[in-house]
């Protein structure tokens, strides 16, 4: 509720409390009328009184003395107004800590990672503004010793586990999984920092791997942190495991991910355990018997959507055997047969791009030739599919005109492979293409909250930093919720600076709020309600 000032047609003006439920405002009382600026003046404090009756838990903190103010009674509030409402939402604030003082600082650690986000000595910066206090910077980097343990990161995913699912009706039933990488700035390994594939372009640089199960909304679900070394394809089965125990879900979700991470080993598991998937097919790299059969399928415009049934011999490696180099054993494969879908979508925006990028390539392969291209061109080079190579005597290469028009058959042409014979196939294609939300999650935790670089060295501070950001993510993903459901008549990014302008002062009672403008209601109306 909030106090409002309307002016009348006979000139006076009306003082009124004001509601706002399901964005429609309502008259809750009238407090009376002014004729002129005293008593306008003095039916404001009327009504700021009878706010307070009305609302006696609005703040901790209330009065209305008159008294003289300066900057030193100046407080912003919007940090724990907003946020802080939103940690303890999300159930952050039950859990118990070493120290008393660690939660605190924990919370604030969460809280100016999006509000200012940067290195833990921001939040020096923090606590001087927001808090008009002084805080150690030895006495932050003790909190990151204390903070992480693994039974600690349980309970706050449990925490932030069950209010998603609350969120979700109960029914969590996709999952998202990818992984990313952090950098750091140092060079120097240890057995989790280690310098591996980097997708940010950081090749000389150590680093640590992330990876994270969202919904198919990109709400957090859990988390888990690995070598930078790691294939990422290999990290699957051990946090489907890991989110299986933590979690004993009673119905196992669908495994939304990249194709790079469903490799025949992660199918055979999923397979195995009785889970559902849906990855992205490789068209133009598939068998050419499926080549020739989806080549002579007809797509008349971007509606179109056709469905192959599969049947396959699946060959992989047994779980939990390594090839041993030291001693020289062979790894014994198996193989699965198993029943799959592949779900064919086409669009006329993606056949324009693939013809474009095959005749660059084409303009760019005749230009090598005519130089005498070597082997070494062809690593990893989109082109060479588009080759015949001549072994007789010397090296020679030619362009074969027929595979340029069999990949021009499939141009347009994207496909989605999934075990799951109960969702139609628009349903299919809907749910992969959600993962752009996960994405998004590592492009806010890398930018908005500036997750990456890590200038940690200890490996405690390193996964206790990406335990802040984890909670710093799920509080933000809350918050765009909040703010979405109640259309908030701004844009969004703008909204982090109606927070900072939230102010209040300083009383002998506590901190008395100032009264906010229309946006910063809207807000404050958005994170309360139910």
């Amino acid at each position: 509720m909030f106090v409002r000032k309307k002016k009348n047609s006979s000139g006076s003006v009306s003082v009124q409390i004001i509601s706002k439920n399901n964005n429609k405002y309502k008259v809750v009382e009238t407090i009376g009328c002014g004729r002129n600026e005293f008593e306008v003046e003095q039916l404001l404090q009327n009504a700021k009184n009878r706010l307070i009756e009305l609302e006696p838990n609005l703040f901790d903190f209330m009065n209305y003395n008159n008294q003289k103010l300066t900057n030193k009674d100046m407080r912003v509030i919007g940090d724990e107004l907003i946020f802080g409402k939103l940690f303890k939402d999300l159930g952050c604030e039950n859990i118990l800590f070493k120290k008393e003082e660690d939660k605190e600082i924990f919370k604030a650690l969460v809280v100016s990672r999006l509000l200012y986000p940067g290195s833990k000595l921001y939040l020096i910066d923090y606590y001087h503004i927001y808090k008009k206090r002084k805080i150690d910077k030895n006495k932050i980097y003790r909190c990151l010793d204390n903070i992480y343990e693994d039974h600690l990161k349980q309970n706050i995913e449990k925490c932030i586990f069950n209010h998603t699912n609350e969120k979700m009706n109960n029914t969590i039933t996709f999952t998202f999984y990818d992984v990313t990488t952090l950098y750091f700035e140092s060079e120097s390994e240890d057995d989790l920092r280690r310098v591996g594939f980097s997708k940010e372009g950081k090749l000389a640089r150590p680093q640590i791997q992330l990876g994270l199960f969202t919904t198919l909304q990109g709400y957090p679900l859990s988390y888990e942190v690995y070598e930078g070394n790691k294939f990422e394809g290999h990290t699957l089965i051990d946090i489907l495991k890991k989110f299986q125990e933590k979690f004993n879900l009673s119905s196992k979700p669908v495994v939304v991910a990249d194709r790079g991470m469903l490799n025949n080993d992660n199918l055979a598991y999923l397979e195995t355990n009785g889970y559902k998937y849906i990855i992205a097919a490789k068209i133009k790299n598939i068998s050419n018997e499926l080549k020739e059969e989806i080549s002579n399928l007809s797509f008349i415009d971007d509606s179109t959507i056709h469905t192959i049934n599969i049947n396959k011999e699946l060959i992989y490696k047994e779980q939990n055997e390594e090839i041993n180099l030291i001693n020289k054993k062979r790894v014994h494969k198996k193989s699965l047969d198993i029943k799959q879908r592949l779900i064919l979508s086409y669009s006329s925006k993606r056949a324009k791009k693939d013809k474009y990028t095959r005749e660059k390539a084409i303009e760019k392969i005749q230009s090598k030739i005519s130089k005498n291209i070597t082997k070494s061109d062809l690593k990893l080079s989109y082109y060479a599919k588009y080759l015949d190579i001549d072994n007789t005597l010397d090296i020679k290469y030619r362009l074969n005109p027929k595979k340029i028009i069999e990949d021009e058959k499939l141009d347009g042409i994207k496909g989605f492979i999934t075990n799951d014979f109960t969702l139609n196939p628009n349903e299919i294609i809907q749910h992969y293409q959600n993962q752009y939300d996960i994405e998004k999650a590592f492009r806010i935790s890398k930018t908005d909250l500036k997750i990456r670089p890590i200038y940690h060295r200890l490996e405690t501070r390193i996964k206790a930093h990406i335990l802040i950001s984890f909670v710093a993510y799920a509080v933000y993903k809350e918050f765009e919720r909040k703010i979405k459901l109640s259309n908030v008549d701004v844009k969004f990014k703008l909204t982090f600076d109606y927070i900072k302008t939230m102010y209040g002062y300083k009383t002998l009672f506590g901190v008395e709020p100032l009264e906010m403008d229309e946006i910063q209601r809207q807000i404050y109306d958005a994170i309360y309600s139910k």
